[in-house]
């Protein structure tokens, strides 16, 4: 993945090496790619396991299918090996070829620490088994070879994956029912099926793209100050589980979407399409970055429009990208301020420098003021003319809650304080969810037509 994350068209230099085979594949791999052996995490339990047995006096060789370079960076990091067995650009030692190396090299007898089902093969000539996170089936293989076993568990794969879902982000997707509330078409039995199963498809669609992107970005997470502990990065979930989840989940939205109509499809591959582009690219790119990220919330609308079938209002389009514009500078803003603090120059995997910031700062504060004004002309020159509010004077409370919230978005981030993501600050943050409450009850009193 830290070799596709260059760029899309790599992936037919890859297929190419494939065909050399895979050792010629892991080689090149190893060549063209820059990872930093030391952000790999390892498994404390295994590292204890070997450190004991070098104590003890016993040999302790690193034997791995991964090309040899990389190898001998890890056995570096960790100077209790006594050699190096890998691949070598011309044989893949992997299964059966590992397991008659092993074997012709330890005639004695050895115990083996794997986690695939490859090593099936190597166990099968062990003393004892030590398998690290096995699945069912390996274990099953594991437990027919009648040998001494040990089994180090890891932590669960599927809560690992449900936290690298960002179900909290899925708020985010309650924008696609905001033009069918603002039409007054809410109210439809039709409309709100339609509205709940795109909000479905984009949940799964954006779950599937998370994935994707952390992956792409894994080895910048590795070295950011809370990105770090995401699952992929932290390595409680597997790459090959992620990619797998991630192509699945994908799909499922896609084909949600196709049920609901070809516009909503339309939108989501829409949104599939920016997203992967952000993520090899777009995202390292200074400003065009966070034009990117507003953009994929106002889709979120026109999908909504889609799904419901109503007018597009041009004044809450361009509304969205200017709010969401000052949102998403924020969150690099936060990301510039935490660089700083580390003594860095340059934000890891982002195109901006940590001399960028008072330009940030007067951008993210001038988007969110032009939305408050664009918000004021889209309630003087559209919404006060529906006859869906009957007494929309309430509406006037909108801007006024607006400009609180983005000032005290900016005031945190401007003291430090705020985490790398605006949207998931407000939804646990008091004051926000009060001044939400508070334009919540604003739109219900000028739909119901109090006085004012």
């Amino acid at each position: 993945m830290a070799y596709v994350a260059g760029g899309p068209h790599r992936i037919f230099r890859l297929l190419r090496w494939m065909l050399k085979g895979r050792a010629y594949l892991k080689q090149k791999l190893a060549e063209e790619t820059s990872i930093d052996i030391d952000l790999i995490p390892l498994n404390d339990q295994v590292a204890k396991l070997a450190s004991d047995a070098k104590r003890d006096g016993r040999q302790v060789f690193l034997v791995t299918a991964s090309d040899a370079y990389f190898a001998n960076k890890i056995a570096e990091r960790l100077p209790i090996f006594d050699g190096v067995i890998s691949s070598d650009g011309a044989t893949n030692l992997k299964g059966a070829r590992k397991a008659k190396v092993v074997a012709e090299r330890f005639p004695e007898g050895y115990d083996y620490v794997g986690d695939s089902p490859a090593d099936v093969s190597v166990w099968r000539g062990a003393r004892a088994i030590i398998a690290v996170e096995p699945s069912s089936a390996t274990r099953r293989k594991i437990n027919a070879l009648g040998k001494p076993t040990t089994v180090i568990e890891g932590k669960s794969r599927l809560r690992a994956l449900v936290k690298a879902a960002r179900l909290h982000q899925w708020a985010k997707n309650a924008l696609i029912f905001v033009p069918a509330i603002l039409s007054g078409q809410i109210g439809n039995p039709q409309t709100v099926l339609n509205c709940g199963l795109a909000f479905l498809a984009l949940g799964f669609v954006a779950l599937g793209t998370y994935l994707v992107n952390d992956l792409l970005d894994l080895a910048h997470d590795r070295r950011h100050w809370s990105k770090r502990n995401r699952p992929i990065a932290s390595g409680d979930l597997p790459i090959m589980t992620a990619a797998f989840a991630g192509v699945a989940s994908i799909a499922i939205g896609l084909g949600i979407g196709a049920f609901v109509g070809v516009g909503v499809l339309a939108g989501l591959a829409t949104y599939l399409v920016l997203t992967l582009a952000y993520s090899f690219h777009i995202k390292r790119v200074a400003i065009l970055d966070v034009v990117a990220l507003a953009s994929l919330f106002t889709l979120r609308l026109g999908i909504g429009i889609a799904a419901a079938q109503v007018f597009a209002s041009p004044w809450l389009l361009v509304f969205s990208m200017f709010l969401f514009t000052s949102l998403s500078v924020a969150k690099r803003y936060t990301e510039i301020q935490r660089t700083a603090a580390k003594g860095e120059s340059a934000v890891s995997g982002r195109g901006y420098l940590v001399a960028d910031a008072p330009l940030i700062l007067g951008l993210g504060i001038a988007s969110g003021t032009a939305s408050i004004l664009i918000l004021v002309l889209y309630l003087i020159f559209d919404a006060f003319s529906h006859d869906f509010y009957d007494n929309p004077q309430w509406l006037w409370f909108f801007p006024v809650v607006l400009f609180l919230w983005i000032g005290r978005i900016w005031l945190i981030s401007q003291r430090g304080e705020l985490n790398d993501d605006p949207v998931a600050f407000a939804l646990k943050d008091r004051q926000s969810l009060a001044l939400g409450a508070v334009m919540a009850a604003a739109f219900v009193l000028a739909w119901a037509g109090a006085p004012l």
